[in-house]
């Protein structure tokens, strides 16, 4: 999962604690898709973990629908991160036959964002303290915006599920490359 995690300093601006954008990786360019992470007020350990699990939960979520019935398209998916709610937001994708823009709620409870924050410190937390101690730099440029950019792999238990459908999707086309390989040469 490639994340950029920016720091809004001005919480006042808003009542959340994060916000998660999510948008599918474009067709036409090699680049992965981006996770987009914004935390409101002085970055934690804690707050930028919770935020990183709602981005692993947008995901899981998204894995979700996809094996729920036929292979999701892409979507676009935004959650905000309240306090006393956990994560609210939505996700929205072109249907492939109709044309329309289908949108559904997602909700990710707070008991859940806490337990997925937990395994993220606990896996990489070495990580989450760089991103904190990064954002938290007091020599950042006038007028810059804090950002960094993070890459998190596979993690046993959390996002190895997200990544899932695509190895399975590559074993099944290794599979029909050999049954067409064995079948031309008979």
């Amino acid at each position: 999962m490639d994340i950029l995690v920016m720091l809004e300093e001005n919480p006042e601006h808003s009542p959340v604690l994060a916000h998660v954008n999510s948008v599918p990786q474009p067709l036409d360019v090699e680049r992965p898709s981006r996770d987009i992470v914004t935390i409101y007020g002085e970055p934690t350990a804690g707050s930028i973990a919770l935020a990183l699990a709602a981005a692993v939960e947008i995901h899981r979520n998204a894995v979700g629908l996809a094996t729920a019935g036929a292979a999701m398209p892409p979507a676009v998916h935004h959650l905000g991160v309240w306090p006393e709610r956990g994560g609210v937001g939505d996700t929205a994708w072109r249907d492939a036959i109709s044309g329309e823009l289908v949108t559904r709620t997602l909700e990710v409870p707070l008991e859940l964002l806490h337990a997925t924050a937990g395994v993220l410190l606990k896996e990489c937390g070495q990580i989450i303290r760089r991103l904190v101690a990064g954002l938290s730099m007091p020599d950042w440029p006038d007028g810059a915006r804090r950002a960094i950019n993070v890459t998190l792999g596979p993690i046993v238990g959390i996002s190895a599920p997200a990544f899932r459908p695509m190895e399975s999707a590559v074993d099944a086309w290794r599979e029909a490359d050999g049954l067409a390989f064995d079948s031309e040469g008979d």
